[in-house]
């Protein structure tokens, strides 16, 4: 029996990579197309989209609830991008900042349903659910410490602002550079089509809105798959294999994973297992989900490549702000151990909780996405 070509083996890396580029062109089309659906929908229809996320505890549910949905905070950023660049900014950067902290909220979701599978085993469940849990508790005080620090003084924005200025004045940012007019002819077809598919240039907006966010979905989500058949067991590998090292070193490994796999997600649901195996502490799996954080930005960068025109340097902004949150929450609490103790220390004792009752593990995962986007409602019109 004859074995396998000598020739095709070779060329397997090079399908992959330009697989790989295909998807992310395919990507930065979707948020440069979500950016001119919504501009075709006119003024007033983006009005009475954006009108209730001028209120930052409606920006933050929208974060979440759009995450957790999705299961991709790349997915959510992105699109958060493409719309805070669109022409006639739909989407305002203040308004999309409490956005951005939602969505860091929402995808620790998916880490925490994995760790569900756990519940048969008792012993398992007992080491995995923490692990999880660790990273939704971090991000939700990172966001408890920074929302109001941004509501009163907007630093995040300020901060951003100032970056996005310095690296246009140092690098001289192109935004009518080759790429984005590579994007701009590849929707040249798709907005003739729609122009003689629909009459109503509304009607053509939503079906440009609608195309957008299933290639920005679609190419993310075959780009994961295809970065996780690449890294998977390399990925476990490389964590496994800095277990007993150092915080910094574990926080680099959670930007370079995720990174490579275009998904904090992945990176974090890997850990839940390891955790369950008892190869993992909760301790250890901390600076890799904080690291996880910082790598998702990478993603908003991207997106903020895809977008031209005078509102083109917003999305790099609020892509600045996606990375500056991350940062200024793994500075803020990581060195200190007290308040680092807060996370894990939470982590530890709603596990002991979950270990009691099965609808009390379910409670905390409905609540902790749910509930406190409904509490937050409630709170607003109490006080309104």
């Amino acid at each position: 029996m004859a074995g396998p070509s000598p020739i095709a083996v070779p060329y397997r890396p090079v399908a992959r990579v330009f697989t790989v580029l295909l998807l992310l062109f395919g990507f930065l089309v979707g948020v440069k197309a979500l950016g001119q659906g919504f501009e075709q929908l006119g003024d007033g229809t983006l009005d009475v989209i954006f009108a209730a996320t001028q209120n930052p505890f409606i920006g933050l549910i929208v974060g979440i609830l759009a995450t957790t949905v999705v299961q991709s905070s790349s997915v959510t950023t992105a699109m958060i991008v493409g719309l805070v660049a669109a022409p006639e900014s739909p989407l305002p950067l203040a308004n999309a900042v409490p956005m951005i902290m939602g969505a860091n909220i929402g995808t620790t979701v998916t880490a925490t349903f994995v760790s569900l599978a756990h519940m048969g085993r008792r012993d398992e469940f007992e080491r995995a659910f923490p692990v999880a849990v660790c990273h939704d508790l971090f991000n939700y005080v990172t966001v408890l410490a920074l929302l109001p620090l941004e509501l009163m003084t907007g630093y995040l924005q300020l901060a951003a602002v100032t970056i996005a200025e310095i690296l246009q004045d140092v690098s001289g940012f192109d935004y009518d550079s080759p790429l984005s007019g590579a994007l701009t002819a590849t929707l040249v077809p798709i907005e003739q089509f729609l122009e003689w598919l629909f009459g109503s240039p509304v009607l053509q907006g939503m079906a440009f809105v609608l195309i957008a966010a299933a290639l920005i979905f679609s190419t993310l989500f075959l780009l994961v798959q295809v970065m996780r058949s690449l890294v998977h067991t390399r990925v476990e590998r490389l964590v496994t294999n800095v277990l007993g090292s150092s915080a910094i070193l574990s926080i680099l490994v959670g930007v370079v994973i995720t990174v490579m796999v275009q998904s904090s997600s992945i990176t974090t649901s890997l850990l839940v297992p390891l955790g369950a195996a008892g190869l993992l502490r909760v301790e250890q799996a901390l600076p890799v989900t904080i690291g996880a954080n910082i790598g998702t930005t990478v993603t908003a960068l991207l997106a903020a490549l895809a977008v031209s025109g005078p509102n083109a340097v917003f999305g790099l902004e609020i892509a600045l702000v996606h990375l500056l949150f991350n940062l200024t929450g793994m500075l803020l609490i990581y060195p200190l151990r007290t308040m680092r103790n807060v996370p894990l220390r939470a982590a530890r004792f709603i596990t002991t909780l979950a270990l009691r009752s099965r609808r009390l593990t379910l409670l905390w995962v409905v609540a902790l996405f749910y509930g406190v986007p409904a509490l937050l409602l409630l709170m607003d019109r109490l006080f309104r």
